[in-house]
């Protein structure tokens, strides 16, 4: 061990690493990257936020205000496109860049170059994406699930879309890779899997998902570029093929990813709930075969996003049964985390409280999931603002809630400095707040039968939708207090220690605030 050391300390006097631009664009660091992707996921969080909100100014008033209806087509489709693929899912994998070398006690990811790879296929899609607004024909507007026919008969901005997905899908593919082989191959001797941080263990089942269902996608936007360009007939049914065979391909990727933006959302939420509650996580083997259940059942529900399509009787009754059972490990998550907090010393700082929102608003968002499990009701429900209100409490109150309290957890190991603890809380209760207004009269909407999608509606949905838009302003200018309490945070404030949260457990606490650029040139001993 003694010998490894001396080696990386020799290695790294020969490598002064870069400074200015160059530092950035040719990083092998983990912890470069990981803030690369955390940055280039928060500006593509702003842009399909401005479009959001463009779509809710559309929905103020009954009647067309501000966009064509093709344009607010284009809206809501990129706006589902960015916010999945450009906000959420890069902001966990820089997560996972950061933290897991630091959790597991890896000096760095196990493919160094490659990482950096990954990164840097993500800002030419993110151009491809904003690009095709400006084609002729505008960007891609078949939702963002880009059915056939529609993504058949669109406009070059649909070609661009394909595009940018295929260099996501190469990307995230690339980074699961990385972070499979780095858990399984870099932990620190003594760290056995059942020893590892539940974050570790949310981003490696994950990272078995993403290379499970991203290939997936490919084929099936694949097959619409070849029907589009080289007349086969995939999903065009005037030449005898089957556009739902197009939705069993894509929900067949899609489920998974689903799972895959809460998974390690789960992770964090199970590394900051022990810490302030002063306690070891209740049940973490339990934690653990639960995440691999929603992982392996999330394979054999996808069919519920299509009860509408025509399926017998038969399949109906095994997907809306297969969904439910999905309810019971996350179920056992649940319990396990208010089983955590149960007579725990509790402090609530700014990540306990992101994270006891995130289990209150996230548990609406499974309950109104199970609503929609139930085949009869669903079909009533199907494409209304009930199943838009039900997926933003599970992505944005689930996902994006945990982004928001891992950020606020391990901002003083990133850049050495407290954060504006009073800053913070305000940004939490304007948060909670401002999401409820703006989605929580989704629900009524949806059961009094307004379809999503739509530009203009009936004047009975005037008030609701007026609530929505004002709280959807709201929470849009809100996530600017958080812009100005990170860079705030960065330029300085309070040293922050170690480990400045007293119940935090875990080897990243170990190394000093901030980081150093390189950590554990000697491997630590867990014991």
């Amino acid at each position: 061990m003694q010998a490894t050391h001396d080696h990386a300390a020799g290695h790294d006097h020969g490598h002064a690493h870069p400074t200015g631009i160059m530092r950035w664009i040719t990083t092998t660091n983990h912890k470069d990257i990981g803030t690369m992707y955390l940055w280039f996921s928060f500006v593509m969080f702003l842009v399909g936020g401005v479009l959001a909100l463009l779509l809710r100014t559309e929905l103020f008033q009954p009647g067309m205000q501000v966009v064509e209806p093709e344009v607010f087509n284009q809206l809501t489709t990129m706006h589902g496109v960015i916010m999945v693929f450009g906000a959420i899912m890069p902001a966990f994998v820089g997560f996972a860049n950061w933290m897991l070398p630091l959790q597991i006690g890896a000096p760095d990811m196990a493919f160094a170059r490659m990482n950096n790879w990954s990164f840097w296929l993500l800002p030419p899609a993110a151009a491809l994406l904003v690009i095709s607004f400006f084609v002729p024909g505008g960007a891609a507007a078949g939702g963002w699930t880009l059915y056939p026919p529609l993504s058949i008969q669109m406009g070059p901005g649909m070609d661009l879309a394909i595009f940018a997905l295929h260099i996501l899908g190469a990307s995230s593919i690339m980074g699961s890779i990385n972070i499979v082989t780095t858990i399984l191959n870099m932990r620190a001797p003594g760290m056995t899997l059942m020893k590892m941080p539940l974050f570790a263990w949310t981003w490696l089942i994950t990272a078995y998902l993403l290379i499970a269902v991203m290939p997936v996608l490919a084929g099936a936007i694949t097959m619409v570029l070849t029907d589009r360009h080289f007349d086969t007939h995939f999903f065009n049914a005037a030449g005898g093929g089957d556009p739902v065979l197009f939705q069993h391909i894509f929900w067949f990727f899609g489920h998974p990813e689903v799972y895959i933006m809460i998974l390690p959302a789960f992770g964090i939420v199970s590394e900051i709930i022990p810490a302030f509650a002063r306690k070891q996580l209740f049940g973490y083997t339990s934690m653990v075969y639960a995440t691999a259940s929603i992982a392996i059942l999330s394979f054999i529900v996808w069919a519920h996003h299509m009860f509408t399509v025509g399926m017998p009787a038969t399949a109906q009754l095994f997907f809306m049964f297969a969904t439910m059972l999905i309810a019971v490990p996350t179920g056992v998550k649940v319990f396990n985390w208010v089983a955590t907090m149960w007579r725990g010393s509790m402090t609530f700082e700014t990540p306990m409280l992101f994270a006891c929102g995130f289990i209150f608003v996230f548990t609406m968002g499974g309950f109104t999931g199970l609503i929609l499990a139930i085949t009869p009701i669903d079909i009533q429900l199907h494409d209304t603002y009930f199943v838009v209100a039900h997926f933003h409490y599970v992505l944005v109150a689930g996902s994006l809630f945990a982004l928001f309290a891992g950020t606020y957890y391990w901002l003083p190991k990133w850049t050495g400095h407290m954060y504006d603890e009073t800053l913070g809380k305000l940004h939490f209760w304007l948060s909670v707040i401002f999401f409820n207004v703006t989605f929580f009269v989704q629900h009524f909407l949806g059961l009094a039968g307004m379809p999503r999608r739509v530009p203009d509606y009936a004047l009975q949905f005037a008030d609701f939708n007026m609530i929505s838009t004002i709280g959807a302003f709201g929470f849009g200018l809100t996530q600017l207090l958080f812009l100005y309490v990170v860079v705030k945070c960065i330029r300085g404030g309070a040293k922050a220690a170690d480990c400045p949260w007293e119940g935090a457990r875990g080897l990243e606490w170990t190394v000093p605030s901030p980081a150093p650029y390189h950590t554990f040139e000697t491997p630590p001993v867990v014991r």
